[in-house]
């Protein structure tokens, strides 16, 4: 890409937006159609455009968006195989709780276990206070954001970890659906955040038990 070429990207998300439904559509050629791809792109954009307090980054998150959901949607068909367990952690904002769970579901799973995250109201940011607590573990969430919550991720899933967000997950039928009792980081001081961290990593640790074969 040329500089002329970046500075027009940066001028018109919709050139970006378009190149990565074109890329998406590449990638899963055979399993989802060039409009579907294109949809969910656009969609996702809008989605975290209506949430994201930093817009600069937008089109290219939206594409790591658009991708785990066209994943998803692969996945819930049967077109894509799970090669393991898929957990889905939703909390209101997606900024905390959520966030805490799904990065030390994937150090302790070790592989064998696919997650992902999202918010019924997803807000504009990982808390500095989770971002902090995180990292006195060796958790960078540099890269996160808060994630919409979706139909086609729910479907997905094989686990569904529901924390605070009431009825806003939809319900089907052939999934774990659990409910975790936890205070919301937005209202803790830091050692508050760290407790609830700590309850969090328990948690983890027993479903991990529950749901994973016994290594041989």
């Amino acid at each position: 890409m040329t500089m002329r070429d970046g500075l027009r990207a940066l001028d018109d998300p919709h050139e970006v937006l378009q190149r990565s439904a074109e890329r998406l559509a590449s990638h899963f050629d055979g399993i989802v159609s060039a409009e579907t791809a294109e949809r969910v792109v656009f969609e996702s954009y809008a989605a975290l455009k209506r949430t994201a307090r930093i817009t600069t980054h937008l089109p290219s998150l939206a594409y790591r968006f658009a991708n785990e959901r066209l994943t998803a949607l692969a996945q819930s068909k049967g077109v894509i195989p799970k090669a393991v367990p898929e957990v889905l952690f939703v909390c209101v904002q997606n900024s905390g709780r959520s966030q805490m769970a799904a990065a030390l579901m994937r150090e302790l799973g070790a592989g064998r276990v696919h997650v992902r995250s999202a918010g019924s109201q997803p807000g504009e940011e990982i808390l500095p206070a989770v971002v902090e607590v995180m990292a006195e573990l060796g958790y960078d969430l540099g890269e996160e954001f808060p994630k919409p919550l979706t139909d086609d991720v729910v479907r997905a899933a094989d686990a569904v970890i529901t924390m605070g967000c009431g009825d806003a997950c939809p319900v089907y039928p052939g999934k774990r659906y659990l409910d975790w009792r936890l205070e919301d980081p937005a209202d803790l001081d830091l050692d508050g955040v760290r407790r609830v961290r700590d309850d969090i990593r328990a948690h983890v640790e027993r479903l991990l038990v529950e749901i994973l074969p016994v290594r041989p």
